[in-house]
């Protein structure tokens, strides 16, 4: 069976499937995504083509997310999409998989075994926040970081995180602390249409205006998405207070045990595709 590890240039080929299907990748994705498990990325080929495509990356000895799940149209409906479900299955072994399941297809994951852990919104809008503005995230603030997104996935996500939040030209990452132990933080990214949100972690709705604000400034005059847990029922009201709209709706799904994480009143997802 045609089926390999992907390459750079195939994952961007993938994500360009990925923006043809509407789920606007950001435009700087690639190098991250596929730096943080390269053996995680697979695609099938047919006849000398790309046919189908998987990512499962695994972020621990005990988790991986599965995502970029797709197949070129014009190889759909033969079978190719399973085949790399099940290679993408077996490159995770026993570790417990996520994922973030479109409502078409979540009856087919509850048939692969995995079971409904709760809802994930996007919302889209413009960011009009005013006042104090978040610092840009720095090195020595890395730590503090991860330590608080461990605490809040039950997780440690530190491959795909650590470069994630240090940025780019088009990936800003801000920060606020308020003491020792209180950390909240967000990182925003350009796609290919807009800007998306994620992760974002905060405590207070003032909080959330600070680093939003700070977001606005950094990315101004774009439409934002925010794909936000079902829990964080604060932050769906704040954002909805200010004219956001929701726009697509996923499923956190897992196959094994859930991670026990220590869920916060604002927070947001850091991406679909990798959790």
């Amino acid at each position: 069976m045609s089926i390999k590890s992907m390459s750079q240039d195939d994952l961007r080929l993938v994500l360009d499937w990925a923006a043809d299907e509407g789920w606007n990748p950001g435009i700087d994705d690639a190098q991250v995504f596929y730096n943080t498990d390269p053996s995680g990325f697979l695609i099938k080929w047919e006849q000398g083509h790309p046919a189908a495509a998987i990512s499962v990356v695994n972020h621990s000895d005990s988790f991986a997310f599965l995502g970029l799940y797709i197949a070129h149209p014009r190889f759909r409906g033969q079978g190719h999409g399973l085949d790399v479900w099940r290679a993408g299955l077996a490159h995770a072994g026993n570790r417990t998989v996520g994922l973030d399941g479109v409502p078409a297809q979540q009856g087919n994951y509850v048939r692969s075994g995995f079971a409904y852990a709760g809802s994930t919104n996007r919302y889209s809008g413009m960011i009009d926040f005013a006042g104090n503005k978040a610092a840009i995230m720095t090195q020595d603030d890395l730590p503090s970081v991860l330590n608080a997104d461990r605490s809040l996935m039950g997780l440690d996500r530190k491959a795909f995180l650590e470069p994630w939040l240090n940025g780019c030209s088009s990936r800003k990452t801000f920060i606020l602390s308020e003491g020792a132990n209180t950390i909240s933080y967000v990182t925003a990214r350009e796609c290919r249409r807009g800007v998306k949100v994620g992760p974002m972690v905060a405590y207070t709705a003032s909080q959330v205006e600070y680093l939003l604000g700070s977001v606005a400034d950094a990315f101004p005059g774009e439409t934002f998405y925010i794909d936000v847990p079902g829990r964080s029922t604060d932050l769906v009201e704040l954002l909805e207070d200010r004219g956001f709209v929701p726009v697509f709706e996923t499923a956190r799904m897992y196959l094994g045990q859930a991670p026990r994480g220590n869920p916060q009143p604002f927070e947001a997802v850091a991406t679909l595709e990798l959790g």
